[in-house]
């Protein structure tokens, strides 16, 4: 496709297919960033090697790249293919997408350069979040589809939580850097529950073959969304780690119930949906730990907000990357690649590792440490291996897209 017609917005199927849909360069973006980024921290938590930030210290760079850099990521090639399909208006492609994507990349680059440029970070990644936020805003606002600015929202949230960051960096706010990250956590992870409510079971009931109605309930869904909110603001902004501990122990019960009427015995044979469940477990073994952490000696912090993270955010991106590309480059979302069963199978124990062991056997921490980090990084490598192809060629049916 030559770049003029790509100025036009025009469709060629027999051309470059990289930049026709938001899903293609930001999936395979954010999985290649989420094996350079693990590869980098396992060279600084497990070697030694040097960061040279000195307003920063390593585990944030490594906090805020895998929700600001790998997450969003994620997010942004998922809203700006879905903007699309509820809305029927064409979000950015070709040169536009080029550009949108290349200030989410320079960021990324920009920071491993560490306090040299960090203000063209800060100004790359704000400038990529504004322009997001405006790319998926505008079609949903001439669609008038009022229902999902509250997903939108979320978005502009998690810019919010990047500039507060970002503020804490550049020394205008004493506690941005932790308020920032952890409200780019929150934020993520209640977009995913906001989401996952939507399509999980929806892609179960779909999906395993044979006819089942699973169990969701409106007061779970309302009170299981208002108390997560309490806990984000209590965990993120107060020191009453016991109240948290308590809205944490709820979300644990309701969350679970809603795991427990989401389950059936048909996506123990579908990757794409057992992996997906598996994610949604993990985030209620989150609230667990940080229940146990906050009113017993059992778990730590971080152990939680690992679960959240690795196998709560980890494995529903991987899993919903997986799904989408498959089914809009005109795949059978049925039937994925059989490494992507692999990729999905090493992401699982992940967290296994990084959360569950250490719970049982502290003493050997670093080690559990370095070989979830390895199993992350082999996940994320043979996705991109398997996705390479299918992210950059047309669609297998001719069409647009």
């Amino acid at each position: 496709m030559h770049w003029a017609s790509m100025r036009d917005g025009i469709q060629n199927p027999a051309g470059a297919a990289f930049f026709r849909l938001g899903f293609r360069p930001f999936f395979l973006g954010a999985a290649t960033l989420a094996v350079l980024t693990l590869a980098i921290w396992l060279g600084v938590y497990r070697f030694g090697l040097p960061l040279t930030f000195s307003r920063l210290s390593p585990p944030q760079w490594h906090a805020h790249e895998l929700i600001f850099g790998y997450a969003l990521a994620v997010i942004a090639g998922f809203l700006l293919t879905a903007v699309k399909n509820w809305t029927g208006i064409q979000t950015p492609e070709g040169w536009r997408l080029c550009a949108l994507f290349l200030l989410w990349a320079s960021a990324r680059i920009a920071f491993l350069f560490g306090d040299a440029l960090i203000e063209v970070a800060a100004i790359a990644d704000l400038v990529f979040l504004g322009a997001l936020l405006l790319s998926v805003v505008m079609p949903v606002w001439k669609a008038k589809q009022w229902r999902q600015m509250a997903i939108v929202s979320k978005l502009a949230l998690i810019g919010l939580g990047n500039m507060i960051f970002y503020a804490g960096v550049l020394g205008f706010l004493e506690q941005g850097m932790r308020w920032g990250i952890y409200t780019g956590l929150y934020l993520v992870l209640g977009l995913i529950l906001t989401m996952g409510r939507r399509v999980i079971p929806d892609f179960i009931e779909r999906g395993v073959g044979y006819p089942v109605k699973l169990k969701n309930r409106r007061w779970v869904d309302f009170s299981s969304m208002a108390l997560f909110v309490l806990f984000f603001i209590l965990d993120t902004f107060t020191p009453l780690k016991w109240a948290a501990g308590s809205l944490a122990a709820a979300l644990f019960v309701l969350h679970g119930m809603r795991a427990i009427g989401w389950h059936t015995h048909g996506i123990w044979a579908k990757p794409l949906l057992w992996s997906l469940y598996l994610a949604y477990l993990f985030l209620v073994l989150g609230f667990g730990v940080y229940t146990l952490n906050a009113f017993t000696t059992v778990g730590s912090y971080s152990l939680a907000i690992h679960a959240f993270s690795v196998g709560g955010i980890g494995l529903v991106t991987i899993s919903m990357m997986g799904r989408v590309s498959l089914g809009h480059t005109g795949r059978d979302v049925h039937v994925p690649p059989k490494l992507l069963t692999g990729a999905l199978l090493l992401l699982a124990f992940t967290p296994v590792v990084r959360v569950l062991i250490p719970m049982v056997d502290s003493q050997h921490y670093l080690a559990w440490i370095t070989l979830s980090a390895v199993l992350w990084i082999l996940s994320f490598m043979l996705f991109v291996y398997v996705y390479f192809p299918i992210l950059t060629r047309p669609r297998v049916d001719g069409l647009p897209g």
